[in-house]
């Protein structure tokens, strides 16, 4: 809901903050994109403000996003179509120049209290089937949904962090962490899976047979960064769900897969149940998954892999054996 302090027709950054009261830099420990944020009071109400721009936000340039993604999901509606049970935290935004130069303010409700703590120990188990649950339940209300947005594609998606994307930034003069590590993961992958390097490698160079292939199966509005670092839950048991930048349409299994792949260590679970959670989950919203979901997931893990094996290649062996031995099942349905 828009606070009446907050003009959601201001044509600036300024004119939408104008009423600030108290500012304070905000350094998040999980943050890795470039962008920064603040804490600011207006009003009676404390507000958090996320600063984005291309020039800052590595990932943006990596990503292919030039437009500001979630500023699109902003004008064309999506955040009035979510979900009870989800709450994105989102107050209002507002884009100011244009080009390279523009930015783009996001102005959130301060949930900080609501998010899940940092660190590596497993979450509850309530939590963890409601994220499933509720991840479900964003699918299920959009199934079937294509962009018609300009959000984010299946080739840019999967080709996150394939090395000709990440090449310019290995030559910058303060190289990102992510980006060296992800050019490291790359280049150890042969010596320590090397069916796996042999599956998705090529695939960085033409994802074309991936992305078929996923385009069989049903679609739906993916949020696109299920991280613990993006969720919280309120006390009434909805979900908080930040971070709307890497928006699109595309198969509901990548979101499990990348909640899987990049929550490892906080499950309270196995992946196998946590993966028979999120089918009862959408099943039960009426969506029928016999025909399509092995081929759906295998390919999911599959597309995981181009974007963050090299992620898997420097870290726990039976990890990256886990992923391996799907993504190698599934080879049969790129043909």
């Amino acid at each position: 809901m828009l606070m009446p302090e907050l003009d959601p027709g201001a044509g600036s950054i300024a004119d939408l903050l104008a009423d600030v009261t108290e500012r304070e830099p905000i350094v998040a420990a999980d943050g890795k994109s470039g962008n920064w944020l603040e804490r600011v009071t207006i009003g009676d109400a404390t507000y958090v403000v996320k600063h984005q721009s291309v020039e800052a936000d590595w990932i943006m340039r990596i990503m292919g996003d030039r437009v500001f993604w979630p500023w699109r999901l902003w004008r064309g509606g999506i955040f009035d179509r979510l979900p009870a049970c989800i709450d994105a935290a989102v107050v209002a935004m507002v884009v100011d120049g244009e080009g390279p130069g523009a930015q783009l303010a996001i102005v959130m409700h301060d949930v900080a209290p609501q998010l899940v703590p940092e660190g590596d120990e497993p979450v509850p188990a309530v939590q963890h089937e409601g994220f499933l649950d509720h991840m479900a339940a964003l699918h299920a209300a959009f199934w079937g949904w294509r962009d018609d947005l300009g959000l984010q594609t299946m080739p840019q998606r999967v080709g996150f962090f394939a090395p000709a994307n990440i090449a310019p930034e290995l030559v910058v003069a303060d190289v990102p962490v992510p980006v060296r590590v992800a050019d490291e993961g790359w280049r150890r992958l042969p010596d320590v899976a090397p069916g796996l390097a042999e599956l998705v490698l090529p695939l960085h160079d033409d994802p074309t047979p991936l992305v078929d292939a996923l385009a069989t199966t049903p679609v739906t509005f993916l949020h696109g960064d299920w991280k613990m670092g993006n969720l919280g839950w309120h006390p009434d048991g909805r979900t908080v769900l930040l971070d709307w930048s890497y928006p699109g349409s595309g198969p509901a299994l990548w979101d499990l897969a990348w909640y899987l792949a990049l929550n490892r260590s906080r499950l309270p679970c196995t992946k196998e149940a946590s993966i028979e959670q999120y089918r009862a989950a959408i099943e039960a919203r009426g969506i029928a998954t016999d025909e399509w979901w092995d081929r759906q997931l295998g390919l999911s893990c599959i597309a995981i892999m181009v974007a963050f094996g090299w992620e898997k290649a420097i870290g726990d062996p039976d990890e990256l054996r886990w992923w391996e031995r799907h993504a190698l099942a599934a080879a049969p349905w790129l043909a």
